[in-house]
C-alpha cells in the first residue's frame, strides 16, 4: 500500500512538470515586478493578523516553521493561540500583549469539509473583532486554509477582514483531491487506519469540496459567488519561478491565483514564492512586507531564499 502513495506521488508531480511545460508560454507574457528587500520598518498601526492552517496543518506550525518568530522581528506581537475555553467562550493561551500589532493562531478541525472549517473560522474572526475594535483583521492562510477563509467571507457578513493573503490554496481545486477521493473509495480505505493513514476515510467530504471546480462542484458554486470589498492577495509557490503557473507538487500555480477565479478577475494582487507546498520561514517577511506595503495591485516576484 505504501508503494502504491509513492507511485501516485510521483504520478502527481509528472502532471506538475507537464502543466509546466504546457503554461511556461502564457506566464512569460505576464509582468512579474521584482520584491526588492525593504529596511524593517514598523507595520501599519493597528493591525491583527489571524495565521490559519491547511489540511493537516497545526496552529504550531506557524512557529515551529520559523514564521512567528521573523513575523516578531517585524514588529508584530505574538498573541498566543486562540482556542475554546470553558463556556463555549473562544480564550487566548496568553494574556494580550501592550502592542498595536499583534498576531493569533489558532484550532482549526482540518480534515473537516470546507464549510464546517469555515464557521469555526468565523467565529474566531468576530472573537478578534470584538478583542480589538477599530483594527484592521488580516487573515494569512495556507493551503485548503484560503478556500475556508475565502467561504467564510463569502457565507457569513460579520466574518469581516481587511486583507486575505492566501498561499499556496487551491481555489480552482486540485487533482490530488481528486486522488484522495479515489483512495477513500478503494479496498485501501479499508486497511488504512490500520497503517496510520486514517485521515483518507476523515478526509472524504473535505477531498470532495477541493475537487477542481465545475458545474456540481464546491468551488464551482464558492467562485462564482460575491466576494466582500477587501483585498486580496495570492501567494503563488512554485517549484520554478519561470514557470510559477506549474505550481508546487500539490496545487497547480493557476489554481493558487484568485485573479482566476471568476468572482475575483482583476481584483487580486498575486506574488510568486519559490519553493514547494508547505510553509517556509520566509514566508513570514513577504506576510509582513504585503500588509506594510498596502494594496497596490500589482504583480510581483520573491527574492526569498531558496533554502
Amino acid at each position: 500500500m505504501t508503494r502504491m502513495l509513492m507511485n501516485l506521488t510521483f504520478s502527481t508531480r509528472c502532471q506538475g512538470f507537464l502543466r509546466k511545460t504546457a503554461y511556461k508560454a502564457f506566464v512569460s507574457l505576464t509582468a512579474f515586478t521584482a520584491l526588492v528587500a525593504a529596511p524593517i520598518a514598523k507595520p501599519a498601526n493597528a493591525d491583527t493578523l489571524l495565521l490559519v492552517q491547511g489540511y493537516l496543518g497545526d496552529a504550531g506550525s506557524w512557529r515551529a516553521s520559523g514564521i512567528v518568530p521573523l513575523l516578531y522581528q517585524r514588529g508584530w506581537a505574538d498573541a498566543g493561540h486562540l482556542y475554546l475555553g470553558p463556556g463555549g467562550r473562544i480564550v487566548s493561551s496568553v494574556p494580550t500583549p501592550n502592542s498595536a500589532n499583534r498576531l493569533y493562531t489558532l484550532d482549526l478541525p482540518t480534515e473537516a469539509p470546507i464549510a464546517l472549517q469555515a464557521q469555526v473560522l468565523s467565529a474566531n474572526i468576530i472573537e478578534a473583532r470584538n478583542r480589538h475594535p477599530g483594527d484592521k483583521i488580516v487573515v494569512a492562510a495556507h493551503s485548503a486554509g484560503g478556500v475556508v477563509a475565502r467561504y467564510a467571507l463569502v457565507t457569513d457578513a460579520n466574518a469581516k477582514i481587511s486583507t486575505l493573503i492566501t498561499i499556496a490554496s487551491p481555489h480552482l481545486g486540485t487533482s490530488a483531491a481528486e486522488m484522495g477521493s479515489s483512495l477513500s473509495n478503494s479496498p485501501l480505505s479499508w486497511v488504512a487506519p490500520f497503517i496510520g493513514l486514517g485521515t483518507i476515510n476523515r478526509s472524504r467530504a473535505l477531498y470532495r469540496d477541493l475537487w477542481r471546480e465545475g458545474p456540481y462542484t464546491m468551488l464551482g458554486w464558492l467562485n462564482r459567488q460575491p466576494h466582500p470589498d477587501a483585498r486580496y492577495v495570492s501567494v503563488i509557490r512554485s517549484a520554478d519561478i519561470r514557470a510559477p503557473y506549474a505550481g508546487d507538487s500539490v496545487v497547480e500555480g493557476w489554481s493558487q491565483d484568485m485573479n482566476v477565479v471568476p468572482a475575483l478577475r482583476g481584483r487580486a494582487e498575486r506574488f510568486v514564492s519559490p519553493g514547494d507546498h508547505g510553509l517556509r520561514p520566509d514566508d513570514g517577511l513577504l506576510i509582513a512586507d504585503i500588509v506594510r506595503a498596502g494594496g497596490h495591485g500589482q504583480e510581483r516576484q520573491t527574492a526569498a531564499a531558496t533554502n
